[in-house]
């Protein structure tokens, strides 16, 4: 039987304040443990032999097992790993990035950590961008709306679909009572063709949801994906769009006016998509009771990541 993981307790499991963080993580060794409490909750355990006893080797990031003399890296296969950074500047990072509820750019991170170049805080945050999607994540469900947005582009341009020169990104929010808005998800779509809409809400929501739409063609796949389809003809109801589906109207403006505010705006299309993770990541958690608690769980899905060198990530920016 599987025991259930116990719920990180704020001043014990996390810091909950800046004065908590930097008493937590006073140096190097202070951090590594942390990692390491972090990788194996349950106490050690060597991938080679399961041995459940090591020590730490005098230099490194390395943990020695006692039974088989194996060296286990604590950071190898996490995001944090052959990073030339000290881990206290990761954990500096994550901390600013996850208590700031608007974010911070690679600008702002840069000036802040003293960091020596731009281009190392970019990829910084790229990397902590990369932990924010957990791998097994709960689809949506119950209610749901969904439809699309348009991101940059020329301006003044074209409105709605068929808008030149901007991305699209299709969104979906599950309804609650009152207005409210529960979990989000946020992806970009090459085109609002059925085949990409349904798939999409295939992707992100659980079969039986009720998806509320516009009277779009390209929802047209929805009841036979196993979904129930309520779909709202916005020109003959002489509701305006936001008032037929409020709440993902509401999501793409806050989108919107997030991307302007903390990175003005200088999103390129090619790193669009670690942005909408970045904006997903933020929403979901706007309610956590500590942004240490925000810390924490970013910290946890960063041990989860694949780790991808600083060079790669630099030569993938357009």
């Amino acid at each position: 039987m599987t025991l259930a993981v116990p719920e990180p307790r704020g001043g014990l499991d996390y810091p909950r304040t800046l004065r908590e963080f930097n008493a937590f993580f006073p140096d190097e060794r202070a951090c590594l443990d942390y990692l390491a409490r972090l990788r194996w909750p349950g106490g050690f355990a060597c991938p080679t032999c399961g041995g459940r006893r090591a020590w730490r080797m005098s230099k490194g990031r390395n943990l020695r097992c006692a039974a088989c003399r194996a060296d286990v890296s604590v950071t190898a296969g996490t995001i944090f790993a052959d990073t030339r950074l000290p881990l206290s500047v990761w954990f500096a990072a994550a901390w600013y990035a996850a208590s700031q509820k608007p974010g911070v750019s690679a600008l702002g991170l840069k000036r802040i950590l003293g960091l020596g170049s731009y281009e190392t805080a970019w990829a910084l945050l790229h990397k902590l961008r990369r932990a924010m999607v957990r791998p097994g994540r709960e689809l949506l469900s119950g209610e749901l709306e969904v439809d699309e947005s348009y991101l940059g582009g020329p301006r003044p341009g074209r409105r709605g679909r068929g808008a030149l020169g901007k991305q699209i990104v299709a969104i979906a929010c599950e309804a609650l009572p009152r207005g409210a808005i529960g979990r989000i998800r946020i992806a970009r779509i090459p085109d609002c063709g059925e085949q990409v809409l349904s798939g999409f809400v295939q992707e992100v929501a659980e079969p039986g949801s009720v998806v509320y739409t516009d009277h779009w063609s390209g929802y047209n796949g929805l009841g036979a994906a196993g979904f129930e389809h309520w779909p709202t003809n916005i020109s003959a109801s002489g509701d305006p769009a936001h008032v037929a589906t409020p709440r993902v109207h509401r999501v793409a403006s806050l989108l919107k006016r997030w991307l302007l505010g903390t990175h003005h705006g200088g999103v390129k299309p090619g790193q669009l998509d670690r942005y909408l993770q970045e904006f997903v990541f933020r929403f979901n958690r706007r309610s956590s009771r500590h942004r240490g608690l925000v810390f924490y769980r970013l910290l946890r899905q960063a041990i989860q990541a694949e780790p991808i060198p600083f060079d790669r990530l630099i030569a993938q920016r357009l």
